[in-house]
C-alpha cells in the first residue's frame, strides 16, 4: 500500500510515470524501505493502464459498499453542546482559584520571583 501511495503522490508531483527507482528513492527519503514484491506487483498490475481509469473504476467498486449507518447524529450534536457548556463553567471555576498553589510555596501570587 505505500507503495501505491508514493506512486500517486510522485504523479501528483508531475512525474506523470513514476519508475520503481523513482518510488524507492522517494520512500527512502522518509526513512522507509520499500517492499520489492509489492512493487514488482505494483507495476505488473498497473502495466499499460492509465491511473485515471484505474481511480474511476474503484470508485465504482466502493459504491457497492454503501455508506454506513446514518442514525445518532442529532444526539451527538446536543452531546457535543452539552459537554461544551460544561467545559465553560470548568474553566471559570478554575480561573477563580488561587495561583501557584494558593501561597503553599512561597507564592502569593503577584509574579515575583
Amino acid at each position: 500500500m505505500k507503495e501505491l501511495a508514493t506512486y500517486l503522490m510522485l504523479q501528483i508531483g508531475g512525474n506523470a510515470s513514476p519508475s520503481k527507482e523513482d518510488v524507492t528513492g522517494a520512500l527512502s527519503a522518509v526513512g522507509v524501505e520499500a517492499d520489492s514484491a509489492s512493487l514488482d506487483k505494483l507495476f505488473a498490475d498497473i502495466e499499460g493502464k492509465e491511473i485515471a481509469e484505474l481511480i474511476e473504476a474503484g470508485k465504482d467498486q466502493l459504491a457497492k459498499f454503501g455508506g454506513g449507518g446514518g442514525g445518532g447524529g442529532g444526539a451527538a450534536a446536543g452531546g457535543a453542546a452539552a459537554e461544551e457548556e460544561e467545559e465553560e463553567e470548568e474553566e471559570e471555576e478554575e480561573a477563580e482559584a488561587p495561583a501557584g498553589g494558593g501561597g503553599l510555596f512561597g507564592d502569593d501570587g503577584d509574579g515575583d520571583y
